[in-house]
């Protein structure tokens, strides 16, 4: 089952995204960025832009210790080592398989940063499930 999941991100509407969709335990997260942070430098537009993922990820029933992949786009290469930085606060523990790339420009020109982010939610049940013969 398909569950779309409503952000506040003014691009919504008019480009015709979700900010994150749920099927099974799988969550997909949008690119997203720092929204309301906007002219912020990169580490507090990261650190924005993942509690936005973080909300996003917890109205779908996920948690960020779900979080298996990150994408993130710079515009600016020297950032890298301060928005890792503060991808380490917090995936440090969890460590998703992530990718950081630098593209040339964002949805935004005073975005430094966007990022995307796939869970899956694990439980007991689907553990069971998926451990049975079929």
């Amino acid at each position: 089952m398909r569950k779309n999941i409503s952000g506040s991100s003014p691009f919504e509407p008019i480009i015709g995204f979700s900010r994150a969709v749920r099927v099974g335990n799988t969550v997909h997260v949008s690119g997203t960025g720092p929204v309301g942070a906007d002219t912020a430098d990169a580490p507090a537009q990261t650190r924005h832009t993942l509690l936005i993922i973080k909300e996003a990820l917890e109205k779908a029933g996920a948690r960020l210790e779900d979080v298996v992949r990150t994408r993130m786009y710079l515009t600016h290469v020297e950032d890298w080592e301060a928005v890792g930085r503060v991808h380490g606060e917090f995936f440090g523990a969890i460590r998703p398989a992530a990718t950081m790339v630098v593209v040339a420009k964002l949805l935004n020109p005073s975005w430094r940063i966007e990022i995307e982010a796939d869970a899956v939610i694990s439980n007991a049940e689907n553990t069971l499930q998926s451990s049975k013969i079929i």
